[in-house]
């Protein structure tokens, strides 16, 4: 009964931004695409920068999560391949929300509120992993001449270049000017939960049985993942306890919406991808509590 009502602290909040979303968007069909494209270009870069220029973050105590977490990103997408070809569907469509995962949206409410506000360094530097990764192998694997140069001009990794800066070499910005740029990075994880609502309400799930196969997938190859690389890396690379929660939360997390957009972009199957996307993220109402009742107890 404890840890029942444990996961029900932990979950109802992220739920219920959600879910208000989801019913504001069937009642006024809003367009969330300014606001979403601020976040993306100012809230959450914001969020990245106050946390990584704060003086008691040590990059060096996150690299063996950040190496793990890049693997736990690619292995579901190698493993996922057989998938695709039984689900009759191109590659291109399954692998990527196989292994990008919504770190942002879902990630990073879920960690603090699992773990406590300690714990939302090592949620940033998971989600500048998976980012990262989704900007320059997601993208290849879409388009084989995308330029990596064009990482460069993301705000969220720009941001995470000038934070890692600050931390590096102990900058501080004066306080009055430090709270305002907190306080606006704490606009990106209200604004995601009540977008990813919205975009759920507004998607069609045409291929039902493609999405649902694939959001039950998509849990367990990305634990099994996650089982296997620490199982081989705890050999040579110590992690905390809290990481390696950390990180079966991570692999367990469902599609990043990003992916339906991407795929919208490159005209790559995108209702395949939209179905793959949200009902991914509909079965992580069963999974993400199975998943979280395993690493807090």
């Amino acid at each position: 009964m404890e840890m029942f009502e444990r996961l029900l602290g932990i979950l109802t909040p992220i739920f219920v931004v959600v879910f208000v979303g989801f019913l504001y968007a069937k009642k006024r069909s809003p367009n969330l695409d300014t606001a979403n494209k601020a976040n993306i270009e100012i809230f959450t870069p914001l969020l990245i920068f106050s946390v990584l220029s704060q003086r008691q973050f040590e990059l060096i105590d996150y690299l063996p999560l950040a190496l793990l977490a890049a693997f736990i990103v690619i292995l579901p997408g190698l493993l996922s391949i057989p998938m695709s070809r039984y689900l009759d569907v191109h590659w291109k469509s399954l692998l990527p929300p196989m292994m990008f995962r919504n770190s942002g949206n879902l990630g990073l409410p879920l960690f603090v509120l699992a773990f406590g506000e300690a714990a939302l360094a090592p949620a940033i530097i998971l989600f500048i992993v998976e980012n990262t990764l989704h900007f320059s192998l997601g993208m290849r694997m879409m388009r084989s001449k995308a330029s990596l140069l064009a990482l460069l001009r993301i705000p969220i990794l720009q941001a995470t270049v000038i934070g890692l800066l600050f931390a590096l070499f102990n900058w501080q910005l004066p306080e009055p000017v430090a709270l305002g740029v907190e306080l606006l990075g704490q606009v990106s994880i209200p604004l995601m939960l009540f977008s990813l609502g919205v975009r759920m309400a507004q998607t069609h799930y045409g291929y039902w049985r493609i999405g649902l196969l694939a959001g039950i997938w998509a849990p367990i190859v990305g634990v099994v993942s996650a089982y296997v690389l620490i199982l081989i890396f705890s050999q040579f690379i110590s992690l905390s306890q809290t990481h390696i929660a950390m990180l079966y939360v991570f692999a367990a997390l469902p599609p990043a919406v990003l992916n339906f957009l991407i795929a919208e972009q490159f005209k790559q199957e995108p209702e395949k991808v939209a179905s793959v996307v949200l009902i991914g993220n509909v079965c992580s109402l069963v999974s993400m509590p199975l998943v979280l009742a395993f690493v807090l107890s």
